[in-house]
């Protein structure tokens, strides 16, 4: 599988997609090209998807999602994979949404908030369908006017239309999950590292990305990490990984090769040397064992 690509960027990449750059917020529509493999992206933030044609489908571990067109998805930052796909009228609008401007946007409105206590319930997903709400329609409709005119809009009326949408998303009824997530988010001065790791270990990105979505320096987010967990992020990484396969070689039928990258692994020869250090045998005699019992393949 090759590298994973950083989401922002290889939008940037794509000659005929429009964008408007404020700082670190990013709004942008744009076709995207038929794709013959699976590609692997990442974000450092949150970012919106709404699909204006065609059906644009998405995976993550355990997950995956088929979105058609007028339907939005929520993305917390963090990694996914993109299926190969030929059909030539995908097109999306996406908004990367900061941190910091939700934060700005929850604390404007303490006071009409305060009389709703945030309910600790299930963890929000990675990827979140959105209930395409009054605040939600608005917003897509006054984005979609913006692209397809040809003036560049206002900065500050573009900002004003992204916090309109928090705000509603905040104060309405449809996306609660949503409205929780964002108001968790700005109690606290970064995301959470535990969380980023669990939701993001099974992909292959360097150890710098994972830094950037946990809004860390490098050093900063290795000090941290060896603070909270009690050794290096890399040694947790492979550990967590190795870990991800036996479980798969146990109760799938799911072949190595394909265990192998679903773990975060590239090349079979350290993944077999790595399994093999930690488990005392090579992940193909699990995959035996294992297929003896299920019938699975081996390879």
């Amino acid at each position: 599988m090759p590298p994973a690509l950083n989401a922002l960027q290889l939008i940037r990449s794509i000659p005929t997609a429009r964008r408007f750059d404020i700082g670190n917020l990013h709004f942008a529509q744009f076709a995207c090209p038929p794709q013959d493999g699976t590609a692997c992206l990442w974000a450092e933030t949150d970012h919106l998807v709404h699909v204006l044609s065609g059906v644009s489908t998405w995976r993550t571990p355990g997950s995956s999602w088929a979105i058609t067109a007028g339907e939005t998805v929520f993305f917390k930052k963090g990694a996914y994979f993109a299926p190969p796909h030929h059909e030539s009228n995908l097109c999306l609008l996406v908004f990367f949404v900061s941190d910091s401007f939700v934060r700005e946007t929850v604390r404007e409105l303490a006071g009409e908030l305060s009389h709703a206590p945030v309910k600790q319930g299930e963890p929000f997903q990675h990827v979140t369908r959105v209930n395409n709400d009054l605040a939600v329609t608005a917003f897509i409709h006054a984005m979609t006017d913006y692209f397809s005119s040809p003036e560049q809009p206002p900065a500050p009326l573009l900002k004003l239309k992204l916090k309109e949408l928090i705000i509603g998303i905040l104060l309405g009824s449809g996306n609660r999950g949503l409205s929780d997530y964002f108001r968790l988010l700005a109690s606290s001065r970064a995301p959470d590292i535990a969380s980023i790791m669990e939701a993001n270990f099974c992909h292959n990105l360097p150890l710098a990305s994972f830094a950037q979505m946990c809004h860390r320096s490098l050093s900063s987010f290795k000090r941290a990490f060896r603070h909270q967990y009690g050794t290096s992020p890399g040694r947790w990484l492979l550990d967590r990984r190795l870990s991800l396969s036996m479980n798969l070689l146990r109760t799938t039928n799911m072949s190595v090769t394909e265990i192998m990258l679903e773990s975060g692994f590239e090349d079979s020869s350290h993944f077999s040397h790595a399994f093999r250090g930690k488990f005392g045998q090579p992940p193909s005699a699990c995959r035996a064992s294992a297929g003896s019992a299920s019938g699975a393949p081996s390879d």
